[in-house]
């Protein structure tokens, strides 16, 4: 395996790992209770989240501080919970970030 093999498999574990951990924290915080990757459950799918969004720069802003509040309208009259308060404004941020990277 030569120096360019290896800093290409590398960087890919890296990004693997991240997507893991990023996928754990909506786990640990509780989004897959009524969101999905790919499929609507109680509100919309996350895919079609990140779709919404696409090219939006100030999404992640945006979103956090929807999340953070909770409410309604965006995806229908179905009202979402106010993000947890154990969930701190940085991880809120990531798993955002997260979302918005699927396609």
């Amino acid at each position: 395996m030569n120096i360019r093999q290896f800093s290409i498999l590398t960087a890919s574990l890296l990004i693997s790992a991240n997507a893991f951990a990023d996928e754990a924290l909506l786990r640990k915080s509780g989004c897959f209770a009524c969101h999905q990757v790919d499929k609507k459950v109680v509100g919309p799918a996350l895919k079609d989240i990140a779709a919404k969004y696409k090219g939006d720069k100030g999404a992640v802003a945006t979103l956090a501080k929807k999340v953070r509040a909770g409410g309604s309208g965006t995806w229908g009259t179905t009202p979402m919970a106010p993000a947890p308060a154990t969930v701190s404004d940085d991880d809120l941020k990531t798993a955002i970030a997260y979302i918005l990277t699927l396609k």
